[in-house]
């Protein structure tokens, strides 16, 4: 099994932020993003990592970044560690393939969220309401179903143990401005559905997906990670049945597993067994190999 990396201390660089999965040093003129074998449900990090996790997250961004930059820049400079600066050499074997050399961008503070399927918290929200975060919908949708159209339904982006809350466009104005919200709106529809058309072609439905974005000398720029196991809602099409919940690439095999403990998703987070941490990192480099119709021995 890969070699785990929970948490980096690299003393000669500077943490400046440790996230639910990734761990960013400020460099002076760029970051270094360091992706962990750590995994959250619920907004709660598990005590047990998923070996080699941190390497297919990195692994499958660096594919879609590569494919979306027709539609718009990316933060990403280099993700080959041999061509990080000097002051990262030290730790070479820890970063390869796990980490990106990025621009220092200056994060919008909201999460762009589209759904292009009605599933998970969507799906709550129309069984009580008849619409996903006020958005009315047709009756008579099942779970799982395609939506007439894609959704944007933006939220919040909140710190570590928090919960992101949803929100409207209007909030959304209030907070970046009427022509950047426009701007994240149609883009974000925009590297949906590409991304969502190529992974349609190679058998993964992206139900639905978060994406993050940046302003880097003025400009926008895609951020973050993109259409991952971790952000992204990943089913089997081949398997594709709507009417119920679907066997899925993600997280969502964890989620279900910590439902049926009746967890209060509350810290600490449950053990996990061997059986679920094997399965979880089995699914999540079988979306990798899939995308990019390649076998990665991660």
């Amino acid at each position: 099994m890969a070699q785990t990396v929970i948490r980096t201390d690299f003393k000669d660089l500077n943490l400046v932020k440790r996230g639910k999965v990734r761990d960013i040093y400020d460099l002076g003129d760029k970051l270094l993003m360091v992706a962990t074998d750590r995994i959250s449900a619920f907004d709660v990090i598990m005590p047990d990592p998923i070996p080699g996790k941190g390497k297919i997250l990195t692994q499958i961004s660096l594919f879609w970044f590569e494919i979306m930059e027709s539609l718009l820049p990316h933060h990403l400079i280099s993700g080959n560690v041999d061509n990080f600066p000097e002051i990262c050499k030290p730790y070479t074997e820890i970063l390869r393939d796990r980490s990106m050399l990025v621009k220092k961008a200056k994060p919008l503070p909201i999460e762009c969220v589209v759904r292009g399927y009605i599933s998970g918290s969507g799906w709550k929200d129309y069984q009580t309401n008849g619409s996903i975060c006020g958005i009315k919908l047709p009756q008579g949708l099942k779970e799982s179903d395609k939506l007439p159209e894609p959704l944007f339904t933006p939220s919040t982006k909140e710190e570590i143990g928090l919960h992101d809350v949803n929100i409207d466009s209007d909030t959304v104005i209030a907070k970046i401005g009427e022509t950047l919200a426009n701007k994240v709106r149609k883009l974000s529809f925009a590297i949906y559905e590409k991304g969502a058309d190529l992974a349609y072609e190679k058998g993964i439905i992206i139900a639905d997906t978060k994406f993050e974005f940046g302003l880097f000398e003025n400009d926008l720029i895609l951020i973050d990670e993109v259409l991952t196991p971790d952000s992204s809602r990943f089913w089997p099409r081949e398997s594709y049945k709507p009417n119920g919940a679907q066997e899925s690439f993600d997280k969502q095999y964890l989620r279900d597993y910590l439902i049926s403990i009746n967890w209060n998703k509350k810290p600490p987070g449950p053990s996990l067994s061997e059986t679920i941490v094997i399965n979880t990192r089995r699914k999540y480099l079988e979306a990798l190999n899939q995308l990019t119709d390649a076998s990665h021995g991660l």
